[in-house]
């Protein structure tokens, strides 16, 4: 069956072509309405998280969620983004205004750029950059960027906390997910995204389980959610980096987090999952557009799952939690991959497959011995009981 994108795209390319303008143009102009089609997808895509996460946190909390505003609710985003657009906008007095105004379109603008590696199909796909991993780990650093540039410019010691808290967790939980991102590299052999994908005929999430999990505890910290969303913490910081932004500024904000919350997922989706691969895919290209989807939004729903049931960590906890277990684990694993990889690299693929799986076992059995010997640890020193210094003894002398 042939690919309906591809057909779309002959036939533009036709047009303009008989139109006289030369190959190169033509080439640029589709890439434009490729780069503005998906923008828009997403963007639409986002309103509908908007919903949908409203519904799902009802359901999580016995509530009904949104059901007023059009049937189930569905226009209730449509609301909120016309409340956004005719909100007063507001630049504080003292803020840099170029900065100001340039973190929020900076936010959401290195979302939409992780989506130009990540393949939607096996022929569908903005660009296949043979360091596709790399990209995505140096555009997803520009969004830590805006963050700090909003916290900086707004003039607002608040809003300048929470950039400093982002400093300190997003930046520190990078190193455990470049540390662990080196695993389906390894697996694969590349740093494509979508040969990973292709080097998944059984799924990576099967063979590497710690390492999927690993990048998806390090993915929400990085989208700053429950249980790591101190860098806004409302009940602490009063909403933190973003507290002088109002209108679409925040809606923008907004945006971006929702949507870095389902690009981490198709991420995910495309590095553990297998990506667009499924029954008929190669028959029918288009479907894979579907099964992409279909894993994202279950990884989406796993994170807003965390989101909606665990409390906020604390910062100290937070931070020991990278550095003491997240970073060091992630390092056996990648360490115990590569030197298994080279010791089984020439044998089938189930003995393969096997002897990681078996590798992730042992230490994910390792781990919680450590673990549960530390928490008996600390069980007994917390029950023991506290010895209370008798005060010292005054003599007072006769007068």
């Amino acid at each position: 069956m042939a690919d309906p994108i591809e057909l779309i795209g002959g036939w533009l390319a036709g047009l303009l072509t008989g139109w006289g303008l030369s190959v190169g143009l033509v080439n640029f102009i589709l890439m434009v309405i490729g780069i503005l089609v998906l923008a828009s997808f997403l963007m639409v895509l986002g309103i509908f998280l908007v919903w949908g996460g409203r519904k799902v946190v009802a359901r999580f909390q016995d509530r009904v969620g949104p059901n007023r505003v059009g049937p189930y609710g569905l226009i209730q985003p449509l609301a909120d983004i016309i409340k956004l657009l005719i909100k007063e906008d507001i630049t504080p007095e003292g803020a840099d205004r170029i900065v100001y105004n340039l973190s929020p379109i900076l936010a959401l603008a290195t979302v939409l750029l992780l989506w130009a590696v990540i393949p939607f199909a096996p022929t569908i796909l903005g660009t296949d950059v043979n360091v596709g991993v790399l990209f995505i780990v140096a555009v997803g650093a520009i969004s830590t960027l805006g963050i700090i540039m909003a916290g900086w410019a707004s003039n607002n010691k608040y809003a300048l906390l929470g950039a400093f808290r982002t400093v300190a967790q997003m930046v520190s939980y990078e190193v455990p997910m470049v540390i662990i991102l080196l695993v389906p590299v390894i697996l694969a052999r590349s740093m494509g995204i979508n040969t990973i994908v292709h080097a998944q005929n059984i799924w990576f999430i099967v063979i590497a389980p710690l390492s999927a999990l690993i990048f998806l505890v390090t993915s929400i910290a990085e989208l700053g959610r429950s249980p790591f969303d101190l860098n806004e913490a409302e009940s602490e910081i009063v909403a933190g980096f973003h507290i002088e932004y109002t209108g679409m500024k925040f809606g923008l904000f907004y945006a971006g987090e929702l949507l870095h919350a389902l690009t981490v997922s198709a991420i995910f989706s495309s590095l553990f999952l297998g990506g667009w691969r499924g029954p008929y895919v190669q028959q029918v290209p288009i479907l894979g557009i579907v099964y992409l989807f279909v894993k994202a939004f279950f990884i989406y729903w796993v994170i807003m799952w965390i989101r909606y049931s665990m409390p906020r960590i604390r910062i100290d906890h937070m931070l020991g939690f990278n550095w003491k277990f997240l970073t060091p684990l992630s390092l056996v694993v990648l360490l115990v991959t590569a030197i298994l990889d080279k010791l089984v690299s020439g044998s089938s693929t189930w003995i393969y497959s096997l002897s990681m799986l078996a590798a992730n076992l042992v230490i994910a059995l390792i781990v919680l011995a450590i673990v549960r010997g530390y928490a008996r640890r600390e069980r007994a020193r917390v029950a023991e009981p506290m010895s209370i210094a008798r005060p010292p003894e005054t003599s007072t002398s006769a007068s």
